[in-house]
């Protein structure tokens, strides 16, 4: 890497990696590649309740799959693992001492109870919640009596009131935030030894010589805190950029509780949605490229992206606009990386009888037709079975006119002029059937469709007949015949 710039993507293992958190991640990776900077990840892991190791694996899982690669680890050699706030425990205490030493924070003794009695009586009076600041002004005596009742100590940080802290933000320009809507003097460091986040993050920030922030708006609050903590501790804070958030199209949140699965990268995965359709849609959900484009990999767009072309508008997730970009990248991704891709879809089918070349012209004939990959299985299955267990009923009707065993009669006798392996070939033979019986389109076409597929709409014929070959074919034909009436 080339420049000091230094971004992170800081997520917290307490859940699957969210879709908000990915475009975070995929803005921050395209502003460190864009400036030949480095890209951190780093694993905000100090909520001992809530962390799993389960939802870590799914976030480097996720990262990984979108092609976010990440530029270094507290390992020599890659890929890396993550950074780990748990890893620092001792560090932060030290400096948060530093700051008791500086006056800057002090030793709090409220108990659970008394901070929840405190929230009651405000909000039973209708004001503000927020930490009274009951111990900052503690005497000696008060102080000895608290830990002779054993009482262990949180640490807090003053917030100094009145005070506007500002800064001007990467995305949305001039921001002021009024000391007095920070909630009081703030916890940095639990009773427990743990750090909390406001006070853990600038920590790390400071340590790993972080540049930019860049993170969804509703950290607003928590930047004021932080520039505090930063000056508090001499350093100079990071430029911060937060970008709108995102929200459904009936302009909620987008979020676990009133869209379940829907936020998480892993259900789009499973699903099988493009990685490159995922990362394009999420890149231009609230960026655009100055040449107007909608297309664009992951490559393309680092040289591109930058800060000021960001929207301060809130982003809306739309899935009918995702799939039109997921369609667009089943139909134009190489077919070998479409076959490898769809292998997890066709585990229930015996694959084997047919060869790769075979498998990729089975993709290739279906793929215009989907959105996503899982929908293969089905409009695919025609291809595996043995013989058609199951006809629509417009297929069931059909079969029962008497021109369509004429046709189906007609091809069996003609199957040695088929030239299997070509399927504008095979297409050129059906016409020529046609023709001879004076039948064209789908008084043709829907009886052999029917036979084969057991539906009237599907791929194209002649590569459907090509693909099955003389004795599926032959197969399919006399079973359909066994449905249609006797002549």
């Amino acid at each position: 890497m080339t420049s000091d710039i230094r971004v992170r993507i800081a997520p917290s293992p307490t859940g699957h990696l969210h879709l908000g958190t990915a475009r975070t991640a995929l803005y921050n990776y395209l502003f460190a590649r864009h400036h030949k900077g480095s890209f951190v990840l780093r694993l905000e892991d100090t909520d001992e309740m809530r962390s799993d190791e389960s939802y870590t694996q799914d976030i480097i899982d996720g990262l990984k799959w979108l092609g976010l690669s990440w530029d270094e680890g507290p390992d020599i050699g890659g890929p890396y693992p993550p950074y780990r706030q748990t890893e620092k425990i001792d560090h932060y205490e030290r400096v948060a001492q530093k700051l008791i030493s500086s006056g800057q924070a002090y030793f709090c003794y409220c108990s659970p109870e008394e901070l929840s009695l405190l929230k009651e009586d405000q909000k039973n009076s209708n004001g503000a919640l927020r930490y009274d600041n009951r111990c900052r002004h503690l005497t000696e005596a008060q102080l000895t009596q608290l830990q002779a009742e054993g009482r262990v100590p949180a640490i807090r940080f003053k917030v100094e009131e009145p005070r506007v802290v500002s800064w001007h933000d990467g995305i949305k320009g001039e921001i002021a935030i009024d000391s007095a809507d920070l909630g009081g003097d703030m916890v940095i460091v639990k009773s427990n030894g743990v750090a909390i986040y406001n006070f853990a993050v600038v920590v790390d920030d400071i340590d790993m010589k972080i540049s930019h922030v860049i993170r969804g708006e509703d950290h607003i609050h928590n930047t004021a805190k932080q520039i505090l903590i930063y000056e508090a501790l001499g350093h100079k804070p990071p430029v911060f950029a937060h970008a709108a958030l995102i929200f459904d199209i009936e302009r909620r949140k987008l979020s676990k509780r009133h869209h379940g699965e829907a936020v998480h990268v892993d259900r789009y995965r499973r699903d099988g949605y493009m990685p490159e359709a995922i990362v394009n849609y999420l890149a231009q959900m609230s960026w655009s490229p100055a040449d107007g484009r909608e297309i664009f990999t992951l490559p393309e767009a680092c040289p591109m992206f930058d800060l000021d072309r960001v929207s301060k508008s809130p982003a809306v997730f739309d899935v009918p606009r995702l799939n039109w970009f997921n369609s667009h990248y089943i139909r134009s991704l190489p077919l070998p990386l479409i076959l490898e891709r769809t292998m997890p879809y066709w585990q229930s089918f015996d694959c084997a009888q047919y060869s790769k070349a075979q498998l990729e012209e089975i993709v290739a004939t279906v793929r215009d037709g989907l959105t996503t990959l899982c929908e293969i299985a089905e409009v695919a299955r025609f291809f595996f079975e043995k013989e058609i267990s199951l006809f629509d009923e417009q297929v069931q009707s059909l079969l029962a006119a008497d021109s369509s065993r004429t046709v189906l009669t007609k091809i069996l006798k003609h199957l040695g002029e088929f030239p299997w392996g070509d399927g504008k070939g095979c297409k050129a033979v059906i016409d020529s059937i046609g023709k001879e019986l004076s039948l064209k389109g789908k008084d043709l076409y829907w009886p052999v469709r029917g036979a084969l597929c057991g539906k009237t709409s599907g791929p194209d014929l002649g590569a459907t007949l090509s693909i099955l070959g003389a004795a599926r074919v032959k197969e399919r034909i006399e079973g359909a015949l066994g449905l249609c009436p006797q002549a």
